[in-house]
C-alpha cells in the first residue's frame, strides 16, 4: 500500500506554512482541501492512479478524486490530468485512456483546463494524478469539524467490493473457484462502484449528513481512525452491522484473514459518513433513490475511546491497517476476464 502512515505524514505536514485564506489546509482525515474564493470557496483534492486495469484507467483517474471533493459537498467542475509513464510505452495508451480520462469528465461535467503528459526512464509503470476543482457555498461546506457526539456512523455500500473486483480482474481463476463464475462476472463489471460522487452529491444537497469519508486504502480501519481524530471524538462499531458480501467471507476462510484485515480491505466508493439521528430516516431515503442501501454501523462518543463490538463484547478498534493486500494478490495468474 502507499500511504505514508499518520506519524510520518504529520512530519510532511508540519512543514507547511498556514495561510489565512486557506481554511482547509493539509489535515490527516480529510479528503480535500478549501481556500476562499470571493464569496465562495474552493474546494481542491487530488489523486494518483496507477497499477488498474488499463480499461478503466481514465474513469477511474477522474472518478477517484471527484469522489473526495465531492464528499465535502461541492460539485466538481475543473480539473487537471498528468500523465506519465516510461520511455517504452506506447503514445496509442496514452491516446486511449485519454478518451477515456474525457468521457468520464463529461459525465460530471467536469471541465479539464490543463495537463503534462510524458516519458521518462524513471518511470517504471503508467501513472495519472488528477487535481479537480469545485465551489460550495460556506454554509454548505461539509467537513469532520461538524459531527458531533451522538452522530451515527453510517456506510453507503458493502465493505470490500474494491478488493474484490480487484481480485477477480487479476485471479479469476481463484476466484471463479471461491465465489463462482457469475460472482466474478458481476465483481469484474462492478468498477463503477468505485465512485461516490453521485451519491456523496445527493447527501450533500440534501443536508443530511455531518461529515463524509471514503474508505479507501485501510479501509475501514484507516477511515474511522482518521474520523475519530479529525473530530477529536470516540467511536463505537458493532461489527455484526458491517455489510460484508458473501465473497468477502470467502476470502477471509480461504486465505486465514482475521477481523483487523478484513476491516482495513480497501473500499473505494464506500462512504462512511456521520448522520445526526433525527436524520437517519432521511439519509436512507436518500441512499435509496441512487440505488443503494444505509447501514448504521456504530456512532461517534464523546468519550474518546475507539470501540469495536463484537458478540456484544467491546473491544479496542484497531489503530493500525494491518495490510491483506500481499496475501490476497501474490498470485501468477494470468489475466482473464470470466
Amino acid at each position: 500500500m502507499g500511504k505514508l502512515d499518520n506519524q510520518q505524514l504529520q512530519k510532511l505536514l508540519n512543514c507547511i506554512k498556514a495561510d489565512d485564506q486557506v481554511i482547509v489546509p493539509p489535515m490527516i482525515g480529510y479528503d480535500a482541501g478549501v481556500h476562499r474564493l470571493g464569496d465562495q470557496l474552493l474546494v481542491v483534492s487530488t489523486d494518483p492512479c496507477t497499477g488498474v486495469p488499463l480499461e478503466w484507467f481514465g474513469w477511474l483517474l477522474i472518478n477517484y478524486a471527484a469522489s473526495d471533493l465531492s464528499l465535502f459537498g461541492a460539485k466538481p467542475r475543473f480539473c487537471t490530468i498528468n500523465l506519465l509513464g516510461p520511455k517504452t510505452i506506447s503514445p496509442n495508451i496514452f491516446q486511449d485512456i485519454m478518451k477515456q480520462t474525457c468521457a468520464a469528465a463529461d459525465e460530471h461535467d467536469i471541465a479539464i483546463v490543463r495537463g503534462h503528459t510524458g516519458m521518462y526512464d524513471s518511470v517504471k509503470d503508467l501513472l495519472g494524478v488528477c487535481t479537480v476543482y469545485g465551489t460550495v457555498k460556506p454554509n454548505r461546506l461539509i467537513t469532520p469539524k461538524n459531527v458531533k457526539p451522538g452522530d451515527l456512523i453510517m456506510c453507503t455500500k458493502p465493505v470490500g467490493i474494491e478488493t474484490l473486483t480487484n481480485f477477480a480482474w487479476t485471479h479469476p481463476k481463484t476466484a471463479t473457484e471461491l465465489f463462482g463464475a457469475k460472482s466474478v462476472r458481476e465483481l469484474a463489471s462492478s468498477v463503477k462502484m468505485q465512485s461516490c460522487v453521485k451519491e456523496a452529491q445527493q447527501l450533500a444537497q440534501a443536508e443530511c449528513v455531518n461529515a463524509m469519508h471514503d474508505a479507501t486504502e485501510g479501509g475501514l480501519v484507516t477511515a474511522l481512525n482518521e474520523l475519530s481524530e479529525a473530530t477529536n471524538l470516540g467511536i463505537k462499531v458493532n461489527l455484526e452491522n458491517i455489510p460484508f458480501p458473501k465473497e468477502i467471507t470467502a476470502l477471509k476462510e480461504h486465505f486465514c484473514l482475521n477481523d483487523d484485515q478484513i476491516l482495513a480491505l480497501s473500499s473505494t466508493g464506500t462512504i462512511l459518513a456521520a448522520i445526526s439521528p433525527r436524520l437517519k430516516q432521511k439519509a436512507a431515503k436518500v441512499l435509496e433513490s441512487t440505488g443503494l442501501c444505509a447501514y448504521f454501523i456504530g456512532e461517534f462518543t464523546e468519550k474518546k475511546d475507539r470501540i469495536l463490538l463484537k458478540a456484544g463484547k467491546e473491544k479496542v478498534f484497531p489503530t493500525i491497517a494491518k495490510d491483506a493486500y500481499a496475501k490476497l494478490f501474490t498470485f501468477k495468474e494470468q489475466k482473464v476476464i470470466v
